[in-house]
């Protein structure tokens, strides 16, 4: 079934691995996401105290070193550097809606249907994607156009056959990879869900464009240049880049909706809180 925003013209091999990994690893760290949607329903500064008072399930303490964390990725910022001054969305930190979204309707359509807070699915789709060299290893079987052996995935991802094989073990039980027998040296494909990543990495890239322009900066753009974001196409970019700005703006008011609504009850403990995670899964 086809869902909106995840358009399967977009291609993993088109796009740069480098510049994606290190947005995700910005976004993909566990409670980021969690953080910011919680910034977003208040819509205005917020201490440290009144945001772990919203999410329970976490530590004061760790919700400050979340904080801090974002506040160096460009993603929060406060209007002075007063101990226990008050954080908010930064423009790039609200720019977030559109790739949040589209992440979300990927793990609808492709992982799990299970009714769960939508800070949590996010978070979750997150978590299979922003390890390092995942991408790498999911753009090589999409450029093989097929079938691959695991010595080809390694030598065009550039990894040391460890680390190769560590990931594809991870990207196998999340559920991105598969082998084609149970023989040794039977070749790997992406499953129906890896192949579907396109259009969340066109989103990612897309909004990474603040970092490249800025030479890999994390200070965050004027509000007006974070919002062009959503819908400019990067400089220098082609056809697919096109493509991905189209579909970004055909889907920012919906987009948005996830860092526009009303502030809700206190979210509920996520199920890696409640219960145990599925082992081989843990960060």
């Amino acid at each position: 079934m086809a869902t909106p925003g995840l358009s399967p013209t977009f291609s993993i091999a088109s796009i740069d691995a480098q510049r994606v990994e290190e947005a995700l690893a910005r976004i993909g760290p566990k409670w980021t996401t969690w953080t910011a949607m919680t910034l977003a329903q208040v819509n205005g500064p917020v201490r440290v105290r009144d945001v772990a008072a919203q999410l329970p399930f976490v530590s004061e303490q760790f919700v400050g070193k979340r904080l801090a964390t974002m506040h160096a990725d460009g993603l929060v910022i406060r209007d002075d550097d007063r101990r226990g001054a008050p954080y908010r969305l930064s423009a790039l930190g609200t720019s977030l809606a559109p790739v949040l979204r589209t992440v979300s309707d990927w793990s609808r359509a492709h992982l799990t249907q299970e009714p769960m807070a939508e800070a949590e699915r996010v978070e979750d789709a997150l978590r299979r994607l922003h390890l390092r060299h995942s991408t790498a290893v999911l753009q090589a079987l999409d450029s093989a156009d097929g079938q691959m052996r695991f010595v080809h995935i390694a030598e065009a991802a550039g990894l040391d056959n460890g680390l190769a094989r560590q990931r594809l073990v991870r990207l196998q039980a999340d559920g991105l990879v598969t082998r084609t027998g149970s023989r040794h040296g039977d070749p790997y494909v992406l499953t129906d869900a890896g192949q579907a990543l396109g259009a969340v990495y066109a989103s990612v890239e897309h909004w990474s464009q603040p970092f490249a322009l800025r030479g890999g900066t994390a200070a965050p753009l004027p509000a007006a240049a974070a919002t062009r974001t959503h819908v400019g196409i990067p400089l220098g970019a082609g056809a697919d880049s096109a493509r991905t700005a189209a579909a970004l703006r055909r889907s920012a008011a919906a987009s948005n909706v996830m860092f526009s609504h009303a502030p809700q009850p206190e979210p509920r403990a996520p199920a890696a809180v409640t219960a145990q995670s599925a082992p081989g899964r843990g960060r």
